[in-house]
């Protein structure tokens, strides 16, 4: 498939491509600006008085910067800062994830800072064609998530999307692994202290409250068959909870991609234990979608996400559909066009849904 542009903050992987002489310091820099205009038409139980229909926009801008420096002994040390381009995006300071790596081709990659897991970063999913996510909170900005108990719509939970993490926490103060590829099969594996965010350094950790002791683990493989290419990826992880009645969370999902004759077909399957009935409950979600590649500069897609929250008597429901296109316009950027149908249901059966019809412009630098 040609390159997208599916710039989330949350799932870029690694440090930048090591500079052409050694002990050199490469002080490269790069990012992305996706600016989006759709119509809507929401409607639904839970809109109220609010009118949602018309012209809305969204921005998702990154600057990030990467540099590094590959020592004599071939070891490469680097950062990778992310800044929200937006104002009140990332942490208090609107910095997003902010890292350290050190790797090699023979002993792997370990990142330590603020960042995702292993578990997150390594899984894979329905192919996205565009910048538009549903398989995300995204799509929001168009057609807003019903609020209220049981409802869809908690960060990082399966119910809104397959890329999940213990108890939906992000970006947190965290060590993975991952290994050198062996035939293209890659594992990896994270320890986070506790599920504090990235607003702050985040010690000294407080073992006797909130979510402490969080580990993950990933696989993933990644291999070409003649024309065809396959990825696999499977993904675990639990903490330890402090809260009184709460018990000790999960997360875990599977994934695949197989790819030929110009498709990309995929999906994926995860799931939240958040260990207490009611509130945020209980998720589960999956995705699945299939892309063309033209002959030409352009690409199509059919995506849907499905998601579920357990909470009580009533569960909360989360269904996204995507048909999108888009035409790379040169090195860098793309255009995207898409439709939408999303709906969000509560356990008390309060529901929004919406159509929204977008473009938009993709830059990636």
């Amino acid at each position: 498939m040609k390159k997208q542009l599916l710039c989330t903050s949350a799932i870029a992987l690694g440090v930048a491509a090591a500079p052409a002489s050694a002990q050199d310091w490469n002080l490269d820099w790069g990012g992305f600006f996706q600016q989006h205009i759709a119509y809507a038409d929401v409607g639904g139980t839970g809109v109220g008085a609010a009118d949602f229909d018309g012209i809305q926009m969204l921005t998702n801008a990154e600057i990030i910067f990467t540099p590094n420096i590959t020592l004599d002994n071939g070891m490469t040390f680097g950062i990778n800062v992310q800044m929200e381009a937006t104002n009140g995006g990332g942490g208090v300071d609107g910095i997003d994830e902010s890292y350290m790596s050190i790797s090699s081709d023979t002993f792997g990659r370990i990142d330590a800072g603020f960042e995702n897991s292993a578990g997150y970063k390594m899984m894979v999913g329905a192919p996205q064609v565009g910048s538009m996510a549903i398989n995300s909170p995204s799509a929001s900005a168009f057609i807003p998530f019903v609020g209220g108990a049981g409802s869809p719509g908690a960060f990082r939970q399966a119910a809104i999307s397959s890329y999940t993490e213990v108890a939906g926490n992000n970006d947190v103060a965290r060590i993975s692994y991952y290994t050198p590829s062996f035939s293209g099969f890659t594992a990896g594996i994270s320890y986070a202290p506790s599920a504090a965010g990235n607003a702050q350094n985040a010690a000294p950790v407080n073992r006797n409250a909130g979510l402490v002791d969080i580990f993950d683990i990933g696989v993933n493989y990644s291999q070409s068959f003649g024309t065809t290419d396959i990825t696999l990826a499977a993904r675990w992880g639990t903490g330890d909870s402090q809260v009184a009645g709460v018990s000790d969370p999960e997360t875990w999902g599977v994934g695949f991609q197989v790819g030929f004759s110009g498709f990309t077909f995929g999906a994926s399957y995860a799931e939240n234990d958040n260990g207490a009935a009611g509130g945020i409950g209980d998720q589960e979600g999956y995705s699945v979608g299939v892309a063309y590649d033209a002959a030409g500069p352009w690409t199509f897609g059919l995506e849907a996400y499905l998601g579920e929250v357990e909470a009580g008597a009533n569960d909360g429901e989360y269904e996204y559909y995507k048909l999108a296109a888009n035409r790379d316009l040169g090195p860098g950027v793309s255009w995207t066009t898409y439709l939408l149908y999303g709906e969000t249901e509560n356990a008390a059966g309060t529901d929004i849904d919406g159509t929204a019809i977008g473009t938009a412009i993709n830059l990636s630098f």
